[in-house]
């Protein structure tokens, strides 16, 4: 399956969980909602958000986060690979998926282009 398609596929399951879009980025995609980006498919394979919270329930099963190479170093980010069965079955990429957003939730930084209301 090409990226685009995959990609597709994924945003079609995920509206139960939101208005989920698209966006290209470094030759793959990110998945973003509410301008959040709490997915991100490359080689098509989907990775999810991670943070402290959530890391363990992906290791538990041996999912390895999204690395590449930088140089003569291997760069791993907060995501990791979401587990095959997830992908095959809409409610449960929708649990991982609410679970990868909440992480993007408590890692967005606050936006210092808003101004703060006057009390």
């Amino acid at each position: 399956m090409k990226n685009s398609e995959f990609v597709d596929y994924l945003c079609e399951q995920l509206m139960t969980v939101g208005p989920v879009r698209s966006k290209r980025m470094f030759g793959g995609f990110g998945l973003f909602m509410d301008e959040l980006m709490f997915g991100l498919v490359a080689d098509d394979i989907l990775y999810l958000k991670t943070d402290d919270q959530t890391r363990g329930n992906f290791e538990a099963l041996g999912l390895e986060p999204f690395r590449f190479q930088k140089g003569d170093k291997l760069i791993a980010l907060s995501y990791s690979q979401a587990p095959e069965e997830a992908l095959e079955q809409p409610h449960l990429l929708c649990e991982w998926a609410n679970e990868a957003y909440g992480a993007a939730l408590r890692s967005a930084k606050p936006n210092k282009n808003k101004k703060k209301k006057s009390l």
